[in-house]
């Protein structure tokens, strides 16, 4: 007993520095106004950012959907690979992550902007008039885009780590009692991959709602998610720490409800597969 309390004390001592101290310290601005003494005046002011939210969670589930579309399928494959072929496609998945986020991002902006490589190709090909070019930048798809680029492994990997442990021998079962392709996804690949679809949604859908770098490289002005307006509570001429804690407090509380519902889900299907 006392081995095992030692050996968790860095555990206790990281917790306190970089997640007890800090959610205190975001509790403290919460509910105090600028002389230190406590109001409610800041959860007020929530409303003010209701479309903030709204746009946010919207199209972080917009990107959550598509991830989840794309990822199906994808995850399946790499599961039925046999071998060096299947460490392969994980790798392939995993290789985009070893770059910072922030280049990646980038990369993108290079590809969709006026005189990036898309309007450039449509031009060459004559598909676009010479002088005229797509507005593909700077729009609530070019920010969908790049949450999907940058959080699909998120969604592939959970998904790859359930769909692996799938015996072939149940597929193969339902095929020999006649059902088709179709009815082999829908009544045993799928209600065998929920855990993993929970876990991919929620670890995509949780940065694609607070995420701030894409929205202010891909979609400019145009588009301002709640990550971009607690950022400009902390930095500028214009920064209310106060009202950017409360954000980021309700942030938090929406993010923890996303989980408890998803973890509901999760073990209703336990129950029901039990």
């Amino acid at each position: 007993m006392i081995k095992s309390k030692g050996a968790a004390a860095p555990f206790a001592v990281w917790m306190a520095l970089f997640t007890v101290i800090p959610l205190g310290i975001v509790l403290w601005f919460a509910f105090t106004d600028g002389s230190g003494n406590f109001t409610l005046s800041n959860l007020s002011s929530i409303v003010d950012y209701a479309g903030t939210f709204g746009i946010s969670i919207a199209l972080g589930a917009v990107a959550t959907v598509i991830c989840l579309v794309l990822a199906f399928p994808l995850a399946y494959t790499i599961s039925r690979a046999q071998g060096r072929m299947q460490q392969t496609m994980v790798m392939i998945i995993m290789l985009p992550m070893w770059m910072n986020f922030l280049l990646r991002t980038y990369a993108w902006m290079s590809i969709l902007e006026n005189n990036g490589f898309i309007n450039q190709l449509l031009r060459l090909i004559g598909l676009l008039p010479e002088g005229q070019s797509l507005t593909l930048i700077n729009t609530n798809g070019a920010v969908i885009l790049g949450m999907v680029y940058n959080f699909l492994p998120f969604m592939v990997l959970p998904l790859y780590s359930v769909m692996a442990k799938i015996d072939n021998s149940v597929i193969e079962a339902a095929q020999d009692l006649g059902s088709n392709i179709l009815q082999v996804f829908r009544k045993v690949i799928i209600p065998l991959s929920v855990p993993g679809m929970l876990s991919g949604i929620t670890m995509v859908f949780v940065p694609a709602v607070s995420t701030f770098v894409i929205t202010k490289l891909l979609g400019g002005s145009k588009t301002l998610m709640i990550g971009d307006t607690i950022e400009t509570m902390f930095i500028g001429q214009g920064a209310d720490y106060h009202v950017g804690a409360t954000l980021s407090l309700v942030l938090m509380v929406m993010i923890l409800i996303c989980m408890a519902i998803t973890g509901m889900v999760d073990q209703g299907e336990e129950d029901d597969l039990s």
